[in-house]
């Protein structure tokens, strides 16, 4: 299905196109329809953030790639929508930070997830996990409780992007670092992560990327920026951000 043209000059250009690229998941089995209500939930609160960046959410992302580059085994977690908003900038960041890659749904089909693997791997994944399904995570009986044994049952640092409450407390649970990016600070994702990542996916991922890339051959920084980064603080400021619905 085609979509018009958004032109640069639109002042909604931005979100628009991030619109149409959940209509074109949902089109090519990709993204579920549920997808759409989530997207907009997290525009309502991408708007109120002033669609930018906040000053927290950069050292959330400073310290997101530090502890990435610092894991043993870390994963980059997959939905329906982070697939059709952002492959590229997915293989890009666990190309930075030698992660793995696994799909992972709730709504969990085998031409879903056989969709999503061949879409990430036409925009450059070499290797996509999760359709083996070998493992379970602890206290989850529904589908996003299946993981692969080799993937995110053996990780140590998770990256979990957009909404995902009751895996990310599981994840917890298990010992895994998280990495959550969700713009809704209140939400259970990024209340249980180690490092919430309050920002538009589509601006976290390719920024946590380049500080990865920037830190990537500076080891002996990646302790300090981990140890500095205060959550609670994070969380704080963004709330503060989205109630004050100071507009740039």
């Amino acid at each position: 299905m085609s979509h018009t043209a958004v032109p640069d000059d639109h002042p909604r250009s931005a979100s628009l196109r991030t619109r149409h690229r959940i209509e074109a998941g949902i089109d090519a089995g990709i993204t579920s329809r549920q997808g759409l209500i989530a997207e907009g939930r997290g525009e309502a609160f991408d708007y109120l953030i002033g669609e930018r960046t906040i000053e927290s959410a950069a050292a959330a992302e400073r310290a997101a790639a530090a502890h990435l580059l610092r894991a043993e085994s870390p994963v980059v977690s997959v939905n329906g929508n982070v697939a059709a908003l952002a492959p590229e900038a997915v293989v890009d960041l666990a190309d930075a930070t030698d992660a793995a890659i696994e799909v992972n749904l709730f709504n969990r089909t085998e031409a879903r997830m056989n969709a999503i693997a061949d879409h990430l791997r036409d925009h450059g994944a070499s290797e996509v996990k999760g359709l083996t399904a070998d493992a379970r995570i602890p206290g989850l009986s529904h589908e996003r409780g299946k993981v692969d044994a080799d993937g995110i049952g053996a990780a140590d640092v998770v990256l979990v992007p957009l909404e995902d409450g009751d895996r990310a407390a599981a994840l917890a649970e298990m010992g895994k670092t998280e990495i959550v990016i969700d713009l809704n600070p209140l939400s259970r994702s990024p209340q249980a992560a180690a490092v919430p990542v309050v920002d538009n996916l589509v601006r976290a991922l390719p920024a946590i990327t380049e500080h990865a890339r920037d830190l990537r051959d500076r080891p002996e920084e990646w302790d300090a920026i981990i140890e500095n980064f205060d959550r609670e603080a994070a969380l704080a400021d963004a709330e503060r951000a989205i109630r004050s619905g100071q507009l740039d």
